[in-house]
């Protein structure tokens, strides 16, 4: 190899490096962020399994909200991205309990 191939070389091996840190901020970011979203509804859940009180709490919105999750985890298999991935099947989850919860208490 010639001294210019070699500087090309390490060039590219330097950026590949310098690309993979960023992704894993990135992912970390995204982590971040589809956690505190996933979290958001646990107070929820907390508040109807306490009270098993639905009545202000909209079926259609959380009917809505909780296939919407669904697209994103779908989303997320397609493009390979693990936190989103992650994120949305752990908030698919907490959604499901919280549609349960509002059908099942409705009717008492």
């Amino acid at each position: 190899m010639r001294l210019c191939e070699i500087k090309k070389l390490s060039n590219l091996v330097s950026q590949n490096l310098s690309n993979s840190k960023k992704m894993n901020l990135i992912d970390v970011i995204g982590l971040f962020a589809g956690t505190c979203v996933t979290i958001s509804v646990i107070p929820q859940i907390l508040k109807v399994w306490r009270t098993k009180k639905v009545k202000q709490i909209s079926l259609k919105t959380f009917s809505i909200l909780t296939f919407g999750i669904l697209v994103w985890i779908i989303y997320g298999i397609l493009k390979n991205d693990l936190p989103i991935i992650i994120t949305n099947s752990v908030s698919l989850c907490l959604n499901l309990i919280m549609v349960y919860f509002i059908i099942y208490y409705e009717k008492e």
